[in-house]
């Protein structure tokens, strides 16, 4: 029996690093594909012994090889939180567009299937609420936060070009807010700030007066999502994330509670373009998948709690980006 090999570009990353777990359970064969930039060995250093298993550092930018047989090909590779698109805006745009395209040609060249992670932020500060797929979004294209998503614009239309015009099999998903172990401490992103100010006794920032809010899903229920996508048939954007909307003062203050802090809460101005709601209609994926989230936004509170006291060793400084 023909065993399956899926690519995962990113694949060091925070989402990349646990597809790979699961791809692996499953039975694949799996190659990781990552120059590092936000990635860590790290986050794979738990299978560089798997037989199943291969890394590859390389920018996806300049080619993606890989000799054998490839029948899945996922997509994630890209800086994905505020502070490292902010950092590195550059490098953000060429790998939704330029690697996409390599991507996409590497999987036509293997008669691959082919998954795009692209992102809730392709909605922007949204005009409907929930968003649904159908939405064509509100973005300020030349904001600081355009450079990521109009990466992944261009990278669902490059996607569906590959899809309509060269017959490639495509898959497509929308991702929400997700967090869960191995996120870094200092990716700007609401729960690792929170989560690390509180342990290292500093007060909590809650930008602009905490109203916005995100719909945050824990990450082993995005994963399970995005492999029955890719193993589906419906080929247009699909959102996957947990739709129990939460505002960001109130994810602060269960995270003091969580954590038994009784540092502060603080307010600081809200950054450009941040937006005001977030949160998905997972209709199609219901309905199409038969997914549903299942772990308690709670509970996968406490895990990310628990990994995370294991792994600061010192106290960390985080800026907060919702």
């Amino acid at each position: 029996m023909h065993t399956k090999t899926a690519v995962v570009t990113g694949g060091a990353g925070f989402l990349g690093s646990h597809l790979c777990d699961r791809l692996l359970a499953d039975g694949m064969n799996v190659v990781a594909v990552d120059n590092l930039l936000t990635g860590s060995i790290d986050n794979i250093a738990h299978l560089l012994g798997n037989p199943s298993f291969q890394f590859r550092k390389a920018d996806v930018t300049d080619f993606i090889y890989y000799p054998g047989q490839v029948d899945y090909v996922f997509h994630f590779a890209s800086p994905a939180s505020p502070i490292d698109y902010l950092k590195f805006p550059i490098q953000t745009l060429k790998v939704g567009s330029l690697g996409t395209h390599k991507a996409l040609g590497f999987a036509k060249s293997k008669g691959a299937r082919f998954l795009l992670a692209s992102t809730s932020e392709v909605y922007g500060d949204p005009a409907i609420h929930p968003q649904v797929e159908e939405y064509w979004g509100n973005v300020n294209p030349i904001g600081p936060r355009g450079v990521y998503d109009e990466a992944k614009r261009f990278a669902e239309a490059m996607t569906m070009a590959y899809h309509r015009h060269h017959g490639v099999e495509t898959r497509i998903v929308r991702i929400f807010n997700t967090f869960g172990e191995r996120m870094r401490i200092d990716d700007g992103r609401a729960i690792p700030a929170f989560v690390s100010q509180a342990i290292s006794g500093e007060d909590l920032t809650v930008f602009g007066d905490g109203s916005q809010t995100r719909s945050v899903c824990y990450v082993s229920d995005l994963i399970d999502g995005i492999v029955r996508l890719m193993h589906s048939d419906y080929s247009l954007p699909m959102n996957i994330g947990n739709p129990d909307e939460i505002t960001m003062l109130q994810l602060a203050r269960e995270v003091k509670e969580l954590t038994g802090t009784t540092n502060e809460i603080v307010f600081m101005p809200l950054p450009t373009d941040d937006p005001k709601v977030r949160r998905p209609d997972i209709t199609k994926a219901q309905q199409i998948l038969g997914w549903n989230p299942t772990v308690d936004r709670r509970l996968g509170m406490l895990r990310t709690i628990e990994y995370f006291r294991a792994t600061m060793s010192v106290p960390t400084s985080v800026r907060l980006v919702s």
